[in-house]
């Protein structure tokens, strides 16, 4: 019966490993023991100098999910993948994921399918300096953040002051 197992890569790696596993099972015939080799991703929108962008992002950075018959054919093929560290497990023995987990992933990588998350790149409470606009060079820290429509709310002190004024993301830069 075949078990979702967790694989330990190098970061940043997951998409070529996953790609290049895939092409080992087919090349050696072997999609009856490693029937699938899945990389949770979700998409993201960043905002950068005013410009809207979609981006592919790892849910699990330096693991990818492999359903496999057991078998140690399966595991060297894994082992000998280029960029595979080792299984999730516990005392070098790979624990199979509960069936359950694996659901739940596969649910939130669906229905993050759906609409692309908004990504912030700053916190509430964050010190920032405003880089572009009428505030040129002042610091602030950031009230509200509004990623969806990339703006964000930063206090900032206007003789002696507080006050609050809307930016967009990139007319600020972290301190």
């Amino acid at each position: 019966m075949s078990k979702w197992y967790a694989v330990c890569t190098l970061p940043g790696r997951e998409e070529k490993v996953g790609l290049e596993l895939q092409n080992r099972i087919n090349s050696k015939s072997m999609q009856d023991v490693i029937t699938n080799v899945f990389i949770p991703t979700e998409e993201v929108m960043e905002i950068r100098r005013g410009e809207k962008r979609i981006v592919k992002r790892n849910l699990f950075p330096g693991y990818i999910l492999v359903k496999m018959k057991w078998s140690e054919e399966g595991r060297l093929l894994i082992k000998e993948t280029s960029g595979t560290i080792k299984f999730a497990g516990s005392n070098n023995e790979p624990a199979p994921l509960e069936d359950d987990e694996v659901e739940k992933i596969l649910q939130v990588v669906e229905k993050r399918r759906e609409k692309p998350q908004s990504k912030s790149v700053f916190e509430k409470g964050e010190r920032v300096k405003i880089i572009e606009g009428p505030f040129v060079s002042l610091e602030g820290i950031v009230g509200e953040l509004n990623p969806e429509k990339g703006k964000l709310q930063v206090m900032i002190s206007i003789f002696g002051r507080e006050t609050p004024v809307e930016l967009e993301c990139w007319q600020v830069e972290s301190i």
